[in-house]
């Protein structure tokens, strides 16, 4: 064990100022988001500062936070107990997330397999919206287009990460940087394709052609998920390029190296959210 390190098998956190700092940060960024929709304390609608403020507490307590799990890292205070602890917690964290998108998919299926339900309104143009799935009047995207590539560009960087994390456990660390730099390229380009595409569907104005509720509604489900899969694949993609200035730094080794293994398990649950998308919201629903 390093110099200096703890000499039992669990790790006793010192005072951080980081959960209250990180609290007063979410509090002003929820407070901020209502006067920028709403307005409040006598500021106008439309102000934004406030919810930048406090976005910028929580990005500053995210990185303080992590920094200091690193720090505790290299002085030897994740022992073999506390790194089952730091695995347990992020398999939980992938398990909410997992419910996460499921709420998503329950709210996009009850829509998609039973539309009939929603046909006995009074209201002719009610009725016929919600003949079908998706809803009379919407336009959907050509799947085998920029969907199809990037459900390539995200299957590929799973090899590629999975690639680097091998090639580290090997002790092969010019591969594991290369596999890396690979994968954080890939996740550059699939936000870059998908920020494209979404801009193509506001260009053409396909998902909100019309004042039906049911066109809304597909449009509404269709960007909560695929757009909250988008801010998954960034986090990811920020979350390997730090793996990868550490392994640069020289601070992974094939014995020790749980950041980076934990980046690997968070791509691959996006990598396997997108799949799902592609296949159903894409393919299997697109319509006529």
């Amino acid at each position: 064990m390093a110099h200096g390190a703890v000499r039992h098998d669990y790790h006793l956190l010192n005072p951080s100022p980081w959960p209250l700092i990180g609290s007063i940060g979410g509090l002003v960024m929820a407070i901020g988001f209502v006067v920028w929709k709403k307005g409040l304390f006598g500021l106008d609608a439309g102000t934004w500062w406030v919810l930048a403020l406090g976005a910028a507490l929580v990005a500053y307590t995210m990185l303080g936070w992590w920094r200091d799990v690193i720090k505790e890292s290299r002085k030897g205070e994740h022992t073999p107990v506390v790194q089952i602890g730091l695995r347990y917690g992020m398999i939980l964290f992938i398990a909410s997330e997992i419910m996460f998108f499921a709420a998503f998919f329950w709210m996009f299926f009850e829509m998609a397999l039973f539309p009939e339900v929603r046909t006995f309104s009074p209201i002719e143009e009610v009725r016929t919206a919600w003949e079908t799935w998706p809803p009379a009047g919407v336009e959907t995207l050509d799947p085998f287009h920029l969907p199809l590539v990037n459900t390539l560009t995200l299957l590929l960087s799973g090899t590629t990460v999975t690639w680097a994390h091998h090639a580290l456990q090997v002790g092969n660390r010019k591969a594991a940087r290369m596999g890396l730099i690979l994968t954080v390229i890939l996740g550059v380009l699939f936000t870059s394709i998908q920020a494209y595409e979404y801009m193509e569907i506001l260009h053409e104005n396909l998902f909100f052609n019309d004042e039906a509720a049911a066109s809304k509604l597909y449009g509404s489900i269709f960007f909560m998920a695929t757009g909250f899969h988008g801010f998954h694949v960034l986090v990811g993609t920020i979350f390997l390029a730090v793996c990868l200035l550490r392994l640069m730094a020289g601070q992974f080794t094939p014995q020790k190296h749980f950041g980076f293994e934990a980046a690997a398990w968070y791509w691959h649950f996006v990598d396997v959210v997108w799949l799902f998308l592609f296949a159903f919201i894409y393919v299997a629903f697109q319509g006529g």
